[in-house]
């Protein structure tokens, strides 16, 4: 049994957790990654309203008794949603974990502390790990360039950035960004961290709830097939390499070129589309470099449980060998 700080403080048996995804991390996906023993993270804002957001919480716990938490990520906007009023629902339908991103969490901090939720943060840098141990968080996820979404502006990989997040913090630190096995588990805790952080893997498992299309597009990709867009808006994103993105790209490189000038390509409600119909080409979606490494479609019970006994074969076996 693999037993670190982060399993201990969030109550879990694995050292594995599926980060929130819009449009992904909805109650069968997140269940059953609690059922299988890991910490899975509800997308709030997923949900239409907080009232939605609350029934979902309570639809998650209808099937599972196990812990999971909630994504919440506060990000620019000209109408922002109401993140206070998502907070307040998260408190008060008694979750006790938050994974948030984007912005820092401390306008929230306050709400979360006196409720007792954990926070744990998602950062891309190490300023920005060092700020969230300040205001307060549990525990970092902290995001290498291989990442899905958006990795940051300074193309560090997991293998520098993560251990220089462990040197620099106190609190755990949690890997994100190309990790989908054993190995990955294995390397993620020899280099310091305290669990490992996936979605794209997730995302290929028959829970996720995305179109067979999709899942089919994980198996066959290699670690070629993502794209890197929004880089001049100095908001770079990482996602499947498919025509809509391939024509984003070359936008961006025309003189002057601005976000509205991409923005209709890149709308939610295209992404929506692919996820929900499979017409893979009708808009962008996230996708990590950890594409490479995903070869089949189990259930999420199936992956845990692989990766897990992977990890521990590695350690008792391989490692162990080294040394003698």
């Amino acid at each position: 049994m693999l037993k670190t700080r982060l399993t201990k403080m969030l109550d879990i048996e694995h050292p594995i957790v599926q980060g929130g995804m819009q449009r992904v991390s909805t109650a069968e996906l997140v269940a059953a990654v609690a059922n299988a023993g890991a910490l899975g993270f509800l997308s709030a804002l997923t949900q239409p309203t907080p009232e939605a957001l609350v029934a979902e919480i309570e639809r998650t716990r209808s099937m599972t008794d196990r812990p999971f938490g909630v994504n919440l990520t506060i990000l620019p906007s000209r109408k922002p949603p109401p993140y206070e009023e998502y907070g307040n629902a998260i408190v008060e339908s008694g979750i006790k974990v938050v994974e948030t991103a984007g912005y820092s969490p401390e306008p929230f901090m306050p709400m979360f502390n006196a409720a007792g939720i954990k926070v744990v943060h998602k950062c891309t840098a190490i300023k920005h790990a060092k700020k969230a141990q300040k205001v307060g968080c549990a525990a970092v996820s902290i995001d290498g360039f291989e990442a899905a979404g958006h990795p940051g502006e300074d193309d560090i990989g997991s293998l520098v950035l993560l251990p220089r997040a462990v040197d620099e913090l106190d609190v755990p630190v949690i890997a994100c960004g190309g990790f989908s096995d054993g190995r990955g588990l294995v390397a993620a805790l020899a280099l310091g961290a305290e669990a490992v952080s996936m979605g794209t893997r997730f995302l290929g498992t028959q829970e996720a709830p995305v179109h067979d299309n999709l899942k089919q597009k994980l198996i066959e990709a290699s670690e070629l097939d993502t794209q890197l867009i929004f880089r001049p808006f100095r908001n770079t994103a990482r996602v499947f390499k498919n025509s809509v993105a391939l024509e984003v790209a070359e936008i961006e490189k025309r003189p002057g070129a601005e976000f509205s000038d991409v923005s209709e390509l890149v709308a939610g409600e295209r992404g929506g589309v692919v996820l929900d119909t499979g017409d893979m080409e009708h808009g962008i979606w996230w996708a990590g470099i950890s594409t490479g490494l995903i070869y089949d479609i189990p259930t999420v019970a199936e992956l845990v449980s692989r990766i897990v006994s992977d990890a521990e074969k590695i350690i008792n076996e391989r490692l162990r060998k080294l040394s003698q």
